[in-house]
């Protein structure tokens, strides 16, 4: 077998914008040299060595030893590009020659085998958004039907319950999605969606109620892990982006469809059981869906079914791009052949930082105030004045539905990082806004107006970039032994927080006044971005594969 050489220099950091080539033939071998960050990756006969220098880390290599058979494949993409339409190289170890082709026309082929599984897997979003947002206009019908108006603990334990479900859900849905597959966790999750759903619709108690409402926290809380894990694993680099932030699209559908489903309540206060029910069909629906949708191709692989991994690449991305993920696979499988994670490894010095951010970003997320608004918008509403708070709470759903489609065209264009940053800068001038609306007496006049005016413009600002990133940016990070005990980690933090957030949020009001805590938010918001600013790194344009070869070097 002859030998190539490739020599990687440029930048530092995860945005790669210049490349340099050149290439030159000794002994008859061909040789390149190509320009990135601080990067240096050399191929000798079979050999490939990479040492990176990223994010604070230190010089680390590892090699990965790659027989005859992979030397002969063709090899799409051997290094991420900072633009969907990058450069391939492909290496024909018999011949000893090295050609660069175009790979981009894959890349609309991929992108379309890929729509309907990462379709099927976002109605488990849905259900997710549709059972945070039904108790929005129910609760108060629903409270009368049960016996328990004017009782806002009650009222709050209702609301909760769910959150404290999908707390457990969630850890949970890690340690199943390594154990089974991300497939047949999708199918067990349906169980307690439909199950929950049934509960609180045919509930006369509220006893029975709480227990419809945790068993759908905790179908929810698996799915909410799930989601974004499965379509981080099967989609394609150059749009992984716009496909992560389409997860937390979904769950502002099923906010929308919840707030759009309470409308007839006026005219029927019965109609809440009906709310509820209507859940159980997309839970029907995944189960079917999910039976025709392949397995990740980076769990099979790590359970060692290489034949398997490749037929489910083949379902995702068709037989040109096999090759290059199988390839990227065995690179990190080789670099880095360490057991699966337990729990406690999250914790250690190697990972530890990388799990604090995304826990950092959940907590933040939820102390932000997102989802106080999405569960009380109705009732700050009405005390504001606003004639009809159940449509303006609808216009709400809507704002979140169009931000978020607008951030999933710029996910990979503006980046994760810079997402945030104006996500959050423009949550904290919308609660201040709402804050000097409810204590600026110029401003009583306009206090309805106002009210819904940053409600909608908070909620925008979310669904830029709060709202559909850390769900996305964390599969990126997280080194694939650790992935899903690490997001199931992160968003245990999401539903602990969002949990004592729905049951006090209404005492805290009562206590302090919707001001202070609308400028406690605003607060919370402007620590965000000063975290951000310096502990969060860019990711997009590379292969899960690479950015764990960055951040979580073997030792």
């Amino acid at each position: 077998m002859q030998a190539s050489t490739y020599v990687v220099k440029g930048a530092i950091g995860f945005d790669i914008s210049k490349r340099r080539g050149t290439s030159t033939v000794v002994g008859g071998v061909r040789s390149r040299s190509l320009g990135f960050g601080n990067h240096v990756v050399r191929t000798v006969g079979c050999t490939q060595k990479l040492r990176t220098r990223c994010c604070g880390l230190d010089d680390s290599g590892f090699r990965v030893s790659m027989g005859a058979g992979i030397a002969r494949m063709g090899v799409d993409r051997m290094l991420g590009a900072s633009t969907a339409k990058y450069r391939s190289v492909r290496v024909q170890a018999s011949a000893g020659d090295l050609e660069d082709a175009s790979s981009s026309r894959h890349a609309g082929n991929s992108s379309a085998l890929v729509l309907p599984y990462v379709g099927v897997a976002c109605l488990g979003a849905i259900l997710f958004g549709y059972h945070l947002g039904v108790v929005n206009g129910a609760l108060e019908y629903l409270s009368r039907d049960l016996g328990i108006s004017g009782n806002a603990v009650l009222q709050g334990w209702v609301v909760s319950t769910l959150l404290a479900g999908a707390t457990v859900g969630s850890f949970t849905g890690g340690t199943l999605a390594d154990k089974f597959g991300r497939k047949k966790t999708f199918l067990l999750d349906a169980i307690p969606l439909a199950v929950g759903a049934f509960l609180c619709a045919t509930a006369h108690s509220v006893e029975t109620m709480m227990v419809g409402r945790l068993v759908c926290g905790i179908g929810i809380g698996i799915s909410s892990a799930l989601v974004p894990l499965y379509i981080s694993e099967i989609s394609p680099t150059e749009i992984r982006g716009a496909l992560g932030s389409v997860n937390q699209l979904f769950i502002c559908i099923g906010i929308l469809a919840a707030l759009v489903a309470g409308l007839p309540l006026a005219g029927d206060p019965l109609w809440w059981r009906t709310m509820f029910a209507i859940a159980i069909i997309p839970s029907v629906l995944l189960v079917l869906g999910m039976s025709f949708c392949p397995e990740s191709p980076r769990w099979l692989f790590q359970q060692g079914k290489i034949v398997e991994a490749e037929k489910a690449a083949t379902s995702l991305y068709g037989k040109e791009r096999v090759p290059e993920v199988m390839l990227d696979l065995t690179a990190t499988a080789q670099g880095s052949s360490e057991p699966e994670a337990g729990w406690l490894d999250l914790f250690s010095t190697r990972y530890w930082t990388m799990v604090s951010v995304g826990a950092a970003l959940f907590l933040f997320q939820q102390l932000a105030g997102i989802n106080a608004v999405v569960y009380y918008s109705t009732s700050v509403f009405r005390s504001a004045g606003v004639a009809s708070d159940v449509a303006a709470s609808a216009l709400v759903g809507a704002a979140n539905v169009i931000g978020t489609a607008v951030a999933s065209s710029l996910m990979d264009k503006k980046g994760r990082k810079s997402l945030l940053i104006t996500s959050f800068l423009g949550m904290a001038t919308s609660m201040l806004l709402l804050s000097l609306s409810f204590t600026w007496s110029a401003l009583a006049p306009y206090a309805g107006p106002i009210a819904v005016l940053g409600t909608v413009l908070y909620v925008l600002s979310f669904s830029l970039g709060a709202g559909p990133v850390p769900a996305l940016l964390l599969p990126e990070i997280f080194a694939s032994r650790i992935r899903a005990k690490a997001v199931a980690l992160s968003l245990g933090m999401h539903w602990a927080s969002n949990f004592v957030i729905g049951l006090y949020f209404l005492s805290v009001v009562n206590k302090f006044g919707i001001s202070k805590v609308y400028l406690g938010f605003a607060l919370v918001c402007i620590l965000a971005v000063l975290y951000i600013a310096g502990n969060v790194v860019e990711t997009k344009g590379r292969s899960l594969e690479e950015i764990e070869r960055a951040l979580n070097p073997a030792v």
